[in-house]
């Protein structure tokens, strides 16, 4: 709950520092005297949007920060924890409390703390959401919407877990229906890419260039182009070798070799050179033999140039078609096989989808199908209390209905209803839609209804009412006071209020007042002891001139509700 509240420069709050009590508070005053700026303050800290008018005249910064108390509230100490903005570590103090501070510049800059820690705007605005709920004095129009009539709803029926997992199955059939969409749309896209990935495919098989056959084509390109030049020359060089009718190599070493022979016994030094000689023959003859079989292993067939050239020439036009070297012809084959492997696959895929959309239907179906049920039970159940309130509150004849249609073409991550507020102020007259047939009073006195009765469904701890008993008073305003005291007694309520009969029903009582020295304007908030209390109420009673009369009246009003 709320503990403490410091203000700073805010509006014409010079400093406050307010200290609050469990159960129902309210807090009065003469009109102007600032009875909102408390709200507003709060609203400030809990994250709501800045404006640098709101900030004091004369000061550069306004500052308000909040104390709660979060006994008995795991939810918000888990947010507390998740974001790691525990204040004080390990000693278990940020168990008991939690500090929440916003700064206000005057440039329109604002800055938001938590435990001392600077933190995103949405991360005041989520954890200020777990700790208080206000509800303002016009808040009731939005009562006309029918998002926030559901959402009322199910605030009261507090199916916080079966929302969440009707939410969380919508969002999977939504993500598979979109995927599904997806491969369904770009399946003629798909068979035109595939045909022609065929088509590609069927020409590369059609190739089917293998692994270093391209090395190998060109190198016995490279012989058969210039057979008849290789088949002359070696038939040249075998003749310098090893002729017949002209001087051949080797003939002559033959020769020089057989004149060195017998001169070896003359002198010795000759014999190195005759072994040369000797080497010289052999090599010849061996070289003779080498190109005789070279020659005889030439093949001047045209036929097969022709082939070698037809085949390079096949796999060059390939290249250029698809844009690679000739090399990479086989890396394409591998690629395109994938691509089409992947769009065989994308059509089973979208089977496979069509069948997980289908399962995932029937599941959210299955769980938003307990929603309906649940809302229906509970629908009546609050249609009942809410025409008792109402009827309380000043429309004997009232009688108030929730309309929960099951639309099951309508799937959304809040279930398959449309939810509508029925009412009908007139006995025998049928229930129609709140838009058509409240005037502003009683639509304000049924938001006042609804928002008791949701309220102690409500895990928020703290809840501040804003003058949303504008427009009622008597014995009604009493009723209203009771349901707000009996409110209390459940959860922490601020009230901001103008009549008495509310007044009257609060466990504590705050009085704002406004002090003005001719130049500057300030307000101030303090605590009402009970004679004070009484003071104060006999003055929301009965205006300026106070008679002991009203002072006793008073003092009735203040009794009755401390005895309830």
């Amino acid at each position: 709950m709320l503990v403490r509240i410091q203000i700073l420069n805010y509006a014409i709050v010079d400093y406050l520092d307010l200290e609050f009590a469990p159960n129902m508070t309210v807090l009065t005053g003469e009109t102007g005297a600032g009875k909102s700026i408390l709200v507003d303050a709060l609203g400030l800290a809990l994250g709501d949007r800045a404006d640098s008018g709101t900030i004091r005249q004369g000061a550069e910064r306004a500052e308000v920060s909040a104390i709660f108390a979060l006994t008995n509230l795991p939810a918000v100490r888990a947010n507390i924890t998740e974001h790691a903005l525990d204040e004080n570590g390990e000693d278990g103090e940020s168990e008991k409390e939690c500090l929440l501070r916003r700064v206000l510049g005057k440039d329109g800059r604002s800055r938001a703390f938590i435990n001392g820690r600077t933190v995103p705007l949405q991360s005041l605005r989520e954890l200020g959401g777990l700790l208080v709920d206000i509800h303002g004095q016009h808040d009731h129009q939005s009562l006309l919407v029918r998002d926030i009539q559901r959402q009322i709803l199910d605030d009261y029926t507090g199916n916080t877990a079966l929302l969440a997992t009707v939410a969380e199955r919508y969002r999977q059939l939504h993500r598979l229906a979109t995927e599904y969409e997806r491969i369904r749309q770009a399946a003629a896209d798909r068979e035109n890419r595939l045909d022609y990935l065929r088509f590609q495919l069927q020409e590369l098989d059609d190739l089917a260039l293998q692994g270093g056959e391209l090395e190998v084509l060109e190198e016995e390109h490279r012989w058969l182009a210039h057979a008849t030049r290789l088949l002359e020359g070696g038939q040249a060089a075998l003749a310098r070798l090893q002729g017949d009718g002209v001087p051949s190599a080797l003939a002559l070493l033959s020769r020089a070799r057989n004149e060195l022979r017998p001169l070896q016994g003359v002198d010795a030094r000759l014999t190195p050179a005759t072994e040369l000689l000797e080497g010289a023959v052999i090599q010849v003859e061996e070289a003779a033999a080498g190109l005789r079989h070279y020659l005889s292993s030439l093949d001047l067939d045209p036929q097969r140039l022709d082939f070698v050239e037809g085949r390079l020439a096949a796999v060059m036009e390939l290249s250029r078609k698809h844009r690679v070297e000739p090399m990479e012809l086989s890396a394409l084959m591998a690629r395109l096989r994938g691509e089409a492997a992947e769009l065989e696959r994308s059509e089973i895929r979208a089977e496979e989808l069509a069948a997980e959309v289908e399962t995932a239907r029937r599941a959210y179906q299955e769980v938003a199908a307990i929603l309906h049920a649940a809302r229906i039970r509970v629908g009546t159940e609050l249609a009942g209390r809410v025409t008792e309130n109402i009827r309380a509150l000043g429309m004997p004849g009232g009688r108030f209905e929730v309309a929960c249609t099951l639309l099951e073409d309508q799937a959304g991550p809040n279930g398959t209803d449309r939810v509508e507020f029925l009412v009908s102020t007139n006995p025998g007259s049928p229930a129609r839609p709140l838009s058509k047939v409240v005037s502003g009073g009683e639509l304000s006195r049924i938001s006042l209804a609804l928002q008791v009765l949701v309220a102690t469904n409500l895990r928020v701890p703290t809840l501040v009412f804003d003058e949303v008993d504008v427009g009622i008073g008597g014995r009604v305003a009493g009723i209203v006071g009771r349901l707000l005291h009996h409110l209390g007694e459940q959860r922490q309520v601020l009230c901001v209020t103008h009549l008495p009969q509310v007044a009257a029903e609060g466990h504590h009582h705050l009085l704002v007042t406004k002090h003005t020295d001719g130049i500057t304007t300030r307000t101030n908030i303090r605590p009402l002891e009970s004679d004070e209390r009484v003071q104060e109420i006999a003055r929301m009673l009965g205006g300026v001139e106070l008679t002991d009369q009203t002072r006793a009246h008073a003092q009735e009003m203040v009794n009755l509700a401390q005895q309830t």
